[in-house]
């Protein structure tokens, strides 16, 4: 007895520090365990996470005697402006730009057009058949951003199972569209928001592609800008003959401040911060030292990994929160057919356009001495890669349903328990199974030298790819004009990425730093 006691005059004293101290302790508990069950066929960390802080959240509801699962408050605020940055910056730093960008336009097919394709079926389906169950009272705009939120991917339990050297091309696409599929959602969620549902008319879609591809290509030309100062200021300042601390602050400050800006002027943070991470490990990685570029890579991973686990271990305690389970006024037969319509509706959207856009892919990347890239077990990996629901839907789901992660509206309630069900089942249950159903897809655990890059080719074919010149005359340049325009047109992403590293060698590096590849020779 005078151990609680102590523990609650403690808890009155100090409001603030004992929440946070407990979390961190039990942040550091789910790393122990992680690290224990690294080797298990069947857990992840992520899974970890959720079921560790589901324990966690039982514990604390039953000290508080059914009052509140939680030790910390979620706040969509916190999500998006200190948890959010690091872990899509990180996956923009560390992301193998050759694999990335060679397989570019497949990625943006999944990552933007899919998501489209999946927000349209989970609107059109829910709007369809909530109705029917008895869940009734979302608006035209919820039903829009029902879609948007479980269009969210979360792409971290495979990505643990796949590797980057046996599986380049799963990898890079996984890992591509993930990050795009984040950007796309939180874009397309936020002009959803700007939408007047009074004034819905036969120019509404229209005006929301238009604001879609505004607020992605701003976003994008923002990042990008960011990192081409950074790295040009580290190359012309040196900051690392003085201080490599100050080369590794004003890579991280910059990259933070660049999503602040985006957000400060309504743009995407995300792509923002992802773009000007790919940006600074091309060009600003090149020009610190050699101890900054060890430093940063491991800073960069560390601040990314303590925030997913964060993010998860929230979740596992958020599912059993009593305040929303009360508020709620479905039937469970209810609340259960609408978590099922959603899974179903996930599986449906998924497949809907992984496998149609798999087949044109192959057919933008065909070559007649080689068979199609993208297999049908590849697609299916892929499909299942993309079926997990995690932190950027619980986020969107309380930014459209709660005020500060409150809500005391029964429907908005209904719509929060909804989704931090499905986050837990398809955590949970496709994460279980995702290492099995890869080790069946993809038995063969060896690298595939077929497997690089969609598109590659042999570095002698790279030389005879046509570049304009100014010293040729004016008659050489239309030759090597129609030659290239021909290339493109037989392959096209190849072709793209090839002019790229020309000019990437002859004018970019140069200016703001990075390796310079050697011609090859004849």
């Amino acid at each position: 007895m005078e151990v609680f006691e102590f523990i609650r005059n403690l808890s009155q004293h100090h409001e603030r520090v004992v929440p946070i101290s407990v979390f961190v302790a039990i942040l550091c508990l789910c790393l122990v365990i992680g690290h224990l069950l690294e080797e298990n066929r069947w857990v992840n960390e992520s899974i970890t996470a959720i079921l560790i802080g589901c324990i966690a959240g039982t514990v604390i509801l039953l000290i508080s005697k059914g009052k509140s699962s939680h030790i910390l408050r979620f706040n969509e605020e916190l999500f998006f402006i200190y948890l959010l940055p690091p872990i899509i910056f990180n996956a923009g730093f560390q992301v193998k730009k050759k694999q990335f960008f060679q397989n570019f336009i497949t990625i943006m097919l999944y990552g933007v057009i899919g998501v489209f394709i999946s927000a349209s079926i989970i609107t059109a389906g829910s709007w369809w058949l909530f109705p029917k169950l008895g869940f009734i009272g979302l608006t035209a705009q919820d039903y829009l951003a029902v879609g948007t939120i479980f269009s969210a991917t979360d792409s971290v339990c495979t990505l643990q199972v796949l590797h980057q050297d046996e599986t380049p091309l799963l990898y890079s696409l996984v890992f591509g569209e993930g990050v795009v599929n984040d950007a796309t959602s939180v874009v397309f969620f936020n002009a959803i928001q700007k939408i007047d549902i009074t004034r819905i008319n036969s120019r509404t879609p229209l005006q929301l592609i238009g604001d879609f591809f505004y607020l992605f290509s701003t976003s994008t030309a923002l990042g990008v800008t960011f990192g081409l100062l950074t790295a040009y200021s580290l190359k012309t300042l040196y900051f690392g003959r003085h201080s490599t601390v100050r080369e590794l602050a004003i890579m991280v400050l910059m990259a933070y401040l660049s999503y602040m800006l985006a957000e400060l002027l309504e743009l995407s943070g995300i792509l923002t911060v992802f773009f000007c991470g790919i940006l600074m490990s091309h060009y600003a990685w090149y020009n610190v030292t050699e101890s900054s570029r060890i430093t940063t890579r491991h800073i960069f991973a560390m601040m990314s990994f303590v925030a997913e686990t964060f993010i998860f271990l929230y979740v596992g305690m958020d599912a059993l929160d009593m305040e929303k389970w009360k508020i709620t006024r479905l039937s469970f037969g209810t609340l259960m057919g609408s978590f099922g319509t959603i899974v179903l509706l996930i599986l449906l959207g998924r497949a809907a356009f992984v496998f149609p856009l798999s087949a044109f892919s192959n057919y933008m990347n065909k070559h007649p001495e080689r068979s199609p890239s993208l297999t049908f077990k590849r697609q299916v990996v892929i499909w299942w890669a993309g079926l997990m629901r995690g932190a950027v839907s619980i986020a969107l789901a309380f930014k459209q349903f709660t005020y500060s992660g409150v809500t005391w509206d029964p429907v908005n309630a209904s719509m929060i328990t909804s989704t931090i069900i499905v986050v837990l089942f398809t955590t949970l249950v496709f994460g279980f199974l995702t290492k099995p159903l890869i080790y069946y897809m993809l038995p063969l655990r060896v690298i595939d030298k077929g497997d690089s890059s969609i598109g590659s080719k042999s570095p002698k074919e790279d030389m005879t790819l046509p570049l304009l010149s100014l010293e040729e005359s004016a008659s050489t340049n239309i030759l090597r004009a129609k030659d290239g325009l021909t290339m493109l047109i037989e392959r096209p992403v190849y072709t793209v990425h090839s002019y790229w590293r020309k000019f990437d060698d002859t004018y970019m590096r140069p200016i703001f730093g990075g390796p310079l590849r050697s011609p090859p020779e004849c």
